[in-house]
């Protein structure tokens, strides 16, 4: 049984995730950033957690320990592929030895603070659209544009996608689709072109960092590929700021490329009721429960 580990995104988050599973990992976190990461995932408020600068190393943190932790108590379940929504794809490079931890907790602080910073607050805004497809979403954001950026931020699965932009623009296209819009409480456009300043924040920070060539395929947001080279990931990385989300087509190149049960490894159950509604037949284990076992071939998905 081929086995991908995926990792969660932004919203995942939650007080507490992971504190008590491998506490080295914390520790790593706090000493890299030079601050108490752990103090805050552990105590909370909720809100300090919220804010994007915090959220992005603290749920990396969190998923790297529980990759650890699944490691221990599962090395029968040793991952082939690797993916992840969004941030979530830190989390795949370091578990595919492609990115230091302590360089990637680095990383993502600075790429959550850029992302903040990029766009003015009540500038940008991010919607939920269920039900019509990318392509006919891709056509509403042309149609509803009026001169202002509204683009396709994500595709997470059948009938669900996220689009970014200006508020106006979002707005006009959410009136548009009526009842099948939903506006998300979120602090930036993410995954458009109005965060162009952050991407390039982005690749000046990652032309110091150094990479290594993956233990095994990372399927990459941007593109939903394989990078050839160590070039290659550093760039996706980069684009991956400002273009969409592609996780359906993320999901189906790990199929394709032979991965035959997907592990969450990161706090909740996003991705697997993600998965379920991509491909009913391509087993999504949360982490709490391929910790327990039922991660198996054959299990529960």
């Amino acid at each position: 049984m081929r086995v991908a580990f995926i990792f969660p995104g932004q919203g995942s988050q939650s007080v507490g995730m992971g504190v008590d599973l491998d506490p080295a990992t914390f520790e790593e976190a706090d000493d890299a950033l030079g601050y108490a990461l752990s103090a805050i995932i552990r105590d909370g408020p909720v809100e300090r957690l919220a804010q994007t600068e915090i959220t992005q190393p603290a749920l990396l943190t969190a998923s790297i320990a529980m990759a650890r932790a699944l490691e221990r108590a599962r090395p029968d379940l040793i991952p082939s592929f690797a993916a992840g929504h969004s941030l979530g794809e830190y989390g795949a490079l370091v578990a595919a030895g492609a990115l230091g931890f302590a360089d990637a907790v680095r990383l993502v602080r600075l790429r959550g603070r850029a992302m903040q910073d990029a766009v003015p607050l009540g500038v940008g805004a991010m919607a939920a659209i269920m039900g019509p497809d990318t392509a006919e979403v891709r056509a509403l954001c042309e149609a509803h544009g009026n001169g202002e950026i509204v683009e396709l931020a994500a595709h997470n699965c059948p009938g669900q996608t996220v689009i970014a932009g200006h508020v106006g623009a979002v707005d006009r296209v959410c009136e548009a689709v009526g009842s099948g819009a939903r506006r998300l409480t979120v602090s930036a456009p993410f995954h458009c072109s109005l965060l162009q300043p952050a991407a390039d924040a982005l690749q000046a920070a990652l032309a110091g960092v150094t990479l290594h060539p993956p233990r095994f395929p990372v399927v990459q947001n941007a593109y939903a590929d394989v990078a050839d080279t160590v070039d290659g990931i550093r760039a996706r990385l980069v684009d991956q700021v400002v273009k969409p989300v592609r996780w359906v087509e993320c999901v189906r190149r790990m199929q394709a490329l032979g991965a035959e049960r997907c592990i969450e490894v990161g706090p909740g159950k996003t991705l697997a009721g993600l998965g379920k509604r991509i491909d009913r037949s391509f087993a999504v284990v949360a982490f709490v429960d391929a910790l327990g076992g039922s991660g198996e071939p054959g299990g529960a998905a």
